[in-house]
């Protein structure tokens, strides 16, 4: 039975497509505008900064999995490679695709028990899932908070 993989794999989908429909409505001008410490009373990454850190955590934790290399995207999502609505939404998704391609490795629940050497810890595939959700749903949250400023 594969309920608790289907259930992940509809929440990262779902966090999926809200960040595509968030990227689509940004003014191209206002993606990665950076908020200051007067507009919310802590600093705050931009828009587009954390649309990426969110989908970079996907991309990473499903590489990982996938390959056992933990390569951080940091890389090759900075704001000068991705510059526009247009490229992020690509580089989005391009992590949409492997993480489906993750997911496909996945026959049954119980293979979410399996203990698995994750970047800083050995933990269960469950445990890296969960925290690769609940860390991509705060960056993206981040990002709202932006878009909502503007």
């Amino acid at each position: 039975m594969k309920n608790i993989i289907d259930s992940l794999d509809v929440q990262f989908h779902r966090l999926h497509v809200r960040s595509l429909e968030l990227v689509g409505k940004i003014p191209p001008d206002k993606l990665f505008w950076q908020p200051t410490e007067t507009h919310f009373q802590f600093p705050v990454n931009s828009f587009g900064a954390n649309i990426l850190r969110s989908a970079g955590k996907v991309e990473q934790t499903f590489n990982g999995i996938a390959t056992r290399l933990w390569d951080d995207p940091f890389e090759w999502t900075l704001p000068e490679q991705l510059s526009t609505n247009e490229l992020i939404s690509e580089y989005l998704d391009e992590a949409e695709i492997t993480r489906v391609k993750g997911f496909m490795l996945f026959q049954a629940d119980a293979d979410l028990q399996r203990k698995f050497p994750a970047p800083v810890k050995i933990s269960t595939i469950f445990e890296l899932l969960l925290e690769t959700l609940t860390t991509a749903e705060n960056f993206q949250g981040r990002a709202v908070a932006v878009y909502n400023f503007l």
